[in-house]
């Protein structure tokens, strides 16, 4: 048993609290990480304020995060002690009917625990004061060290600065995967990104490398705009600035709408602006933001008879094991940024100022 540092919550909507919690070795097939950096991301933050209905407490949240193998338990044949690697959401089993079809990333073979806080054979491998912690995303980063199931993790290149490629656990696999895996974004296509935080950033540059001509960055928060044109925006707007609905401004600035739209956010009024925004007889919109439960969409029929297509997407649809050690020697190699979505660098048990560093969209 490894005793370490980590960031426990105790309770929904309360801060994060550094505590000294037990790792119990990893079992057959887990792997036992030293975590060596995470981000902070939305999903921590969703679950933290208690409006996730999966959310349990109390757990060791975060879900982008990159380190070295510290042990692997029996029947490992991936990982060995010593790899550097990243945890992965979205495991890949290779097994599944998911797996097994190249239409899909969204392996199932450990959803059911993993959606429960626990490890695949139904048991934590964390406690704290004698109390049993969940994990979260089957990942749970907030730790010095964690244990993850073999099939959640990528072997990745030694040489990746784990304090950048962390992201490419979440964020930017995410919004980069939307415009390239999802959408399809074509050469000379116009491009929509409601929402300009990470993930926005990573769909901009997506669409910026697909060959987008045009790509309109939306935000009501003006001070996004510089980092959206270093991205790859051609111009940004805000909702705020005109009388009419966005999606009537976006279709006359372009001539009857763009070809894909993208809603980074995770709001349900503007996932219907996002798709109304699209040109009529191609146009794809494509729902990368997770809105929180219980809540629906809606437009009439007729935006979608008049050939709209209305898409979403998980981990930017990379089957993960395969992908992320691609997505870590793409960015080795200058192909993708990830350095300039660093904005703060802070140590482990300031934590709670990433948050709100996060929530002020700074």
């Amino acid at each position: 048993v490894i005793r370490c540092k980590a960031a426990v919550a105790w309770e929904a909507g309360k801060p994060l609290s550094i505590e000294e919690v037990e790792v119990a070795p990893p079992k057959a097939h887990e792997v036992r990480i030293k975590i060596v950096a995470t981000a902070v991301c939305h999903t921590d933050a969703y679950t933290l304020s208690g409006a996730d209905p999966e959310g349990c407490f109390p757990v060791i949240l975060g879900h982008e995060g990159a380190g070295i193998v510290e042990s692997a338990g029996e029947g490992v044949t991936k990982v060995k002690k010593g790899d550097t690697v990243i945890p992965l959401y979205i495991p890949q089993c290779g097994e599944c009917k998911f797996c097994k079809n190249p239409k899909t990333n969204l392996c199932q073979k450990i959803r059911i625990t993993q959606g429960k806080g626990v490890m695949p054979d139904g048991t934590s491998r964390f406690t704290c004061k004698g109390k049993q912690i969940y994990h979260f995303m089957g990942t749970s980063t907030f730790s010095e060290y964690t244990v993850v199931a073999d099939i959640s993790v990528a072997k990745i290149d030694a040489a990746a600065p784990l304090d950048k490629v962390c992201l490419l656990g979440c964020g930017i696999s995410t919004g980069y995967g939307a415009a390239v895996n999802t959408a399809k974004v074509e050469p000379g296509s116009t491009c929509a990104v409601f929402g300009l935080g990470g993930v926005g950033l990573a769909v901009i540059m997506g669409c910026k490398i697909a060959g987008a001509s045009r790509i309109i960055g939306i935000d009501i928060n003006k001070d996004k705009y510089a980092k959206a044109t270093e991205f790859g925006a051609t111009e940004c707007i805000s909702p705020q600035d005109s009388k009419k609905p966005i999606q009537e401004v976006l279709v006359e600035m372009t001539d009857g709408g763009v070809d894909y739209s993208f809603e980074c956010i995770g709001n349900v009024g503007v996932m219907r602006s996002a798709l109304e925004a699209c040109h009529k007889g191609w146009g794809v919109s494509v729902v990368v933001g997770v809105a929180a439960a219980g809540q629906e969409i809606s437009t009439r029929p007729f935006q979608l008879v008049t050939g709209r297509t209305w898409k979403g997407t998980a981990f930017g649809g990379w089957k993960s094991v395969d992908n992320v050690p691609k997505l870590v020697t793409e960015y080795m190699s200058k192909k993708i940024k990830v350095d300039e979505f660093v904005t703060h660098t802070l140590p482990f048990d300031k934590i709670n100022e990433a948050f709100e560093l996060m929530h002020s969209g700074k």
